[in-house]
């Protein structure tokens, strides 16, 4: 079938054509089973089969029933029947409205003459009068379906093309491809009685899925966005260098450091440490930290908001005076060092990321300091902090592009719709399914693929990527092809 515009996800989709037009391939190919309503099975349900016309009325209220509880609950809904009525085509936008969700309107207008083979070739035709009354009521319809109050008009040839596929309604325009990297963030860890050979795994997974880097996320304590207090959490840049003697070209680093766990020297030189071992593939992320919880339970001071900013930009002064060449004094805004000698140095320039989005303060931060910020990347929030960081750049004249824009994104990564599906049911716990799919963006590879392009036309040069429940290396395998 001909190829039309991409459709809004979850939606209302109401399809429109005679039997035999090829509606329900269509929706097949585009939809779970589960999604997809469908007058001639619920016929099979309260009738003799699903050619039972005698049963219609029946089926109609029963799939009126279904239609209503499915849109109550946010969730994507294919109406699959001829849907040649006008009265209940206004109904179905009505309905949409009602729940807030968008209303789609596909027409397959497919040959008559096709109608008529295709009908003949079934179990139990529909009879040829009725046939008729349909295929003329198809030839008026197209006409009308502009004026219904539709937020989308789909019309699809049926020429043997391949099909389209949905997309969330969120994505927006369509993007360019290309220019932005992905880097995998692995914030728990699962790994049974073996930690170095899952993480040994998990990274030649990362490697060979096409990814750019692993970022290790750097708590004391599981964080409950994540997980229990009990699970195990690696004290990272330990679990770097091992990670840094495996034969790969991954970048390797944290996300993010909190300023507050060790003195920045000590930082500075773990990172320098690994840049070496690893040839030149370190990265720095680093904050001013925010979990009371995990400093106090290790003896660790949590002074307020303002001081620990204070630390977060003398210890930046401090770990790029230590990675200078020389062993000099160093005089700085916030940082005063009698010497500066660490060695081995860094084989390359390494990046210091600044995490969080505090537009007054750590934005400028990272714009005086930092050669890139990590955001959400949630699209309004997205484009207020980058025009934030822009601004903080002009005000400390220093060029925007020498500051990337990077974001934390957590989204939940199927190989096909119905797998998507699946992995939403085992982890939204008490959330309702369409909140939690919205939520984590629940999607396939090539619909994140064509969201991070879209994210990359706003700005963003890496995606750091933490899939919701990721096991083991199997799933970081299912990310190949995630990078634009």
């Amino acid at each position: 079938m001909a190829t039309g515009p991409r459709l809004p996800d979850p939606a209302l989709v109401v399809l429109v054509g005679a039997s035999g037009a090829g509606k329900s391939v269509w929706a097949s190919s585009r939809y779970r089973a589960a999604e997809i309503v469908s007058a001639d099975d619920l016929r099979g349900i309260v009738g003799s089969g699903r050619h039972d016309l005698d049963a219609s009325d029946d089926a109609f209220r029963l799939l009126d029933l279904i239609v209503e509880g499915r849109l109550g609950r946010g969730l994507a809904t294919v109406v699959d029947t001829v849907g040649l009525e006008t009265g209940r085509r206004r109904g179905y936008v009505a309905l949409a409205r009602r729940h807030a969700m968008p209303a789609v309107v596909v027409h397959v207008d497919t040959a008559a003459e096709t109608c008529r083979r295709r009908n003949a070739r079934r179990d139990r035709p529909v009879p040829a009068p009725v046939l008729a009354r349909q295929l003329r009521a198809a030839q008026d319809v197209d006409g009308l379906l502009d004026d219904e109050g539709w937020d989308l008009v789909v019309r699809v040839r049926d020429d043997g093309t391949d099909p389209t596929e949905p997309r969330p309604a969120a994505t927006g325009a369509e993007p360019a491809r290309g220019g932005l990297d992905v880097v995998l963030q692995v914030s728990r860890f699962p790994w049974g009685d073996d930690p170095t050979a899952w993480l040994r795994d998990v990274a030649l997974a990362a490697d060979a899925a096409g990814l750019a880097g692993i970022a290790l996320m750097d708590h004391l304590i599981q964080i409950p966005q994540v997980g229990s207090a009990w699970e195990p959490i690696p004290e990272p840049w330990v679990t770097l260098g091992m990670l840094a003697g495996l034969d790969t070209r991954l970048r390797l680093g944290t996300l993010v450091t909190p300023i507050t766990f060790r003195p920045a020297g000590i930082t500075a030189k773990s990172a320098a440490t690994l840049d070496v071992l690893s040839d030149g593939r370190a990265f720095v992320g680093v904050g001013a930290g925010w979990w009371e919880r995990e400093h106090l339970g290790f003896g660790l001071p949590f002074a307020g908001p303002s001081e620990r900013l204070d630390a977060l930009e003398s210890g930046i002064e401090t770990m790029r005076a230590l990675w200078a060449p020389g062993t000099k004094r160093y005089e700085g805004r916030r940082t005063a060092l009698p010497e500066t000698t660490s060695y081995p140095r860094p084989v390359h320039d390494i990046p210091v990321i600044v995490g969080g989005g505090g537009e007054r303060r750590t934005l400028r931060i990272a714009a005086r300091l930092g050669d890139a910020c990590n955001v959400p990347s949630d699209l309004t929030t997205l484009d207020r902090k980058v025009s934030a960081l822009r601004r903080h750049c002009a005000e400390v004249g220093r060029p925007p592009e020498e500051v990337a824009v990077t974001v934390l994104d957590l989204p939940v990564v199927g190989a096909d719709r119905d797998d998507v599906w699946r992995r939403v049911e085992r982890l939204r716990g008490r959330t309702t399914a369409a909140s939690y799919a919205a939520k984590h963006h629940a999607g396939t590879v090539a619909q994140h693929r064509e969201r991070y392009a879209f994210l990359g036309e706003h700005g963003v040069s890496t995606v750091f990527v933490a899939p919701v429940g990721l096991e083991g290396p199997e799933d970081v395998l299912g990310l190949s092809g995630l990078t634009p």
